[in-house]
């Protein structure tokens, strides 16, 4: 892992957007860190020089998911959502293959490119329509991270959308979409039912208080026409609601 570095540019500042604003504040605690906040919502926490550091809990999840499905060997796959392009900058650094970034503000991907430097490629689409014009099979994990203040835009939770998802991935392959939930989990357990109309196993990754509908905060949904491995996680603190 390469050494965390501090920027060749003061990247630090709030900056227009074509959404609003978008701030970058630095870490005083830790060299190279940053944090990307856009309209006062934390979107990414990134470590320059440092692709493997994932400090958000979901994106750990994602990533062991994504670990412990695979061979170890490269694979391509697209982030709806690109934000700081943390994740997708992750499975570049860890896997290698082709993994590429969709951001539907084109201000805010100008501004990741510029300030943050990804290895990765944004594209600046809206995720939906991106998605549907996939070429079929072509793609081995999509995973869907897309916000609009609190909440997932409904157009990408439709069973519509999964199947637009489901015709795109490899057989086999992962869709993975992180869900900001509240007490009942009524946002995943609507989108865990229309998964399981497109796909033949699906399941959900959280702490413990989050699937007992106790707490707010990030429940990642996993679905796959294969077994998913989620029984062999390292994450003791998180259990499938169903396992099909």
């Amino acid at each position: 892992m390469r050494k965390p570095r501090m920027p060749k540019k003061r990247i630090e500042g709030t900056y227009p957007i074509d959404t609003g604003t978008a701030s970058i504040i630095e870490d005083p605690l830790r060299d190279g860190g940053f944090t990307l906040e856009v309209n006062d919502v934390p979107s990414s926490y990134i470590v320059l020089g440092a692709p493997e550091v994932l400090t958000y809990d979901y994106m750990e999840w994602i990533a062991d998911v994504v670990a412990e499905a695979g061979d170890g060997s490269s694979f391509t796959s697209t982030h709806l959502g690109a934000a700081a392009c943390v994740l997708p900058s992750y499975f570049h650094q860890r896997w290698g293959g082709e993994h590429t970034a969709v951001e539907v503000d084109g201000a805010l991907a100008d501004l990741v490119r510029w300030a943050f430097e990804p290895a990765v490629p944004i594209a600046v689409a809206e995720a939906r329509a991106y998605t549907h014009a996939l070429t079929a099979g072509s793609q081995d994990v999509i995973v869907r991270d897309v916000f609009a203040g609190p909440a997932t835009p409904r157009p990408l939770t439709t069973v519509e959308f999964s199947r637009a998802a489901h015709a795109a991935l490899k057989p086999g392959g992962l869709y993975i979409a992180n869900v900001g939930d509240r007490h009942g989990l009524p946002e995943a357990r609507a989108e865990l039912a229309g998964m399981r109309e497109v796909f033949a196993h699906v399941a959900a990754v959280a702490k413990q208080e989050m699937l007992d509908g106790r707490a707010y905060g990030n429940i990642v949904l996993v679905a796959s026409d294969r077994p998913l491995p989620l029984g062999a996680s390292k994450l003791i603190d998180a259990t499938p609601p169903r396992r099909d």
